[in-house]
């Protein structure tokens, strides 16, 4: 059984009242799976018109993680839809990709998945606050009358507690080019043909996300790992990664008109890494390259 501690915890008033802001950047450079664990109350977050004072306890996977200019932590659901609790899914098909900064920030982009045409202006929008849910507060929004409306806010839950997965070893490091830094490729093949998994970080993949890439904020993107292919003779590794929103790095990091898009990567030992990237306003995929340093992890 994976064995998850807490990094970090956060009290209702998003003041640290447990671990430390360090330990949960230490975690996640480690390769650490994070899942945030909050507490609400029914009749403040799910249905305000009722009196069933329920406590909630949830408890969210987090496979996608940010370390931003390795000291600011960050992270995205990538596989979520909406939910309407009790009963089963909300509103239109889209994916739901709610991000959680280290500070409690949330984020929620929507990238809707239902073909309806959508003919609104990619730009700032009128914030809309929700008078009935007290604990809630939109700071931004953007596009929301796109098919790709995002937003910022925070949701004052009665906690936050960011627990981590620290079982992951780094087996291999390497530059843009290819040339080890750290481990080797033989320790990453043996654990992948030993059915470990995988898991990948990538440094600088969101810098075309900037203003200019030349200045984009460091930071590094921490993804599973779907399918492992070892090339015995070449000494190489290609992967398949899981799905993944790429967000431009930022401290916090937020959603805003054209700061982001979501795909699939084909990550290689040798620092080269192909992009499958779909435009979320347009639902158009495409396809690029590039090179990038990357850290290796497995568990086994």
């Amino acid at each position: 059984m994976a064995t998850w501690t807490q990094a970090l915890e956060l009290d209702s008033e998003r003041q640290i009242v447990g671990g430390s802001d360090a330990a949960l950047c230490d975690a996640i450079r480690n390769g650490a799976d994070l899942r945030v664990c909050t507490a609400f109350r029914h009749n403040e977050h799910i249905d305000t018109s009722s009196d069933d004072p329920e406590l909630i306890r949830e408890a969210m996977d987090f496979r996608v993680t940010y370390l931003v200019d390795d000291r600011w932590v960050a992270a995205i659901e990538n596989l979520r839809v909406p939910i309407s609790l009790p009963s089963g899914f909300g509103g239109r098909i889209s994916m739901s990709y709610f991000m959680y900064n280290q500070n409690a920030l949330q984020a929620l982009a929507r990238p809707y998945l239902d073909g309806q045409p959508a003919s609104g202006e990619i730009e700032s929008s009128p914030v809309q606050q929700n008078p009935s849910m007290a604990k809630y507060e939109m700071t931004d929004a953007w596009d929301m009358e796109t098919n790709a409306p995002s937003f910022n806010f925070i949701y004052d839950f009665d906690s936050y507690r960011f627990m981590v997965n620290d079982n992951w070893q780094e087996v291999l490091a390497h530059d843009a080019d290819g040339q080890p830094l750290s481990g080797s490729i033989e320790a990453l093949e043996t654990a992948a043909s030993d059915g470990c998994e995988v898991k990948v970080g990538i440094r600088g993949l969101c810098d075309d996300l900037a203003e200019d890439p030349d200045q984009a904020l460091d930071h590094t993107v921490f993804v599973h790992i779907g399918a492992c292919y070892n090339h015995t003779v070449q000494k190489r590794m290609t992967a398949s990664s899981n799905p993944l929103p790429r967000v431009k790095p930022g401290i916090p990091m937020r959603y805003e008109s054209r700061g982001w898009d979501f795909g699939w990567l084909m990550p290689r030992s040798d620092g080269y890494l192909a992009r499958w990237l779909c435009d979320p306003y347009t639902m158009k995929f495409e396809q690029s390259t590039s090179r990038h340093a990357m850290c290796w992890f497995v568990l086994g």
